[in-house]
């Protein structure tokens, strides 16, 4: 089970999808929630840089 859901849920679920998307649209919006949760994990594994860490440049007035 899948955060409490069982394979009938599952299938009915899969077959609303089927029926509102269509077959075609299927892959796209596969490759586009796949693309989105591997900029989600990367994203929560970098680090966060701060403008205010860095240090601004100098600026010479001679």
């Amino acid at each position: 089970m899948i955060g409490g859901l069982g394979m009938p849920e599952l299938i009915i679920i899969l077959v609303i999808i089927l029926i509102i998307f269509g077959a075609g649209k299927l892959p796209e919006i596969g490759a586009g929630l796949g693309k989105g949760i591997k900029n989600f994990k990367k994203a929560t594994k970098e680090p966060i840089e701060d403008d205010k860490e860095k240090e601004p440049e100098k600026i010479d007035n001679d």
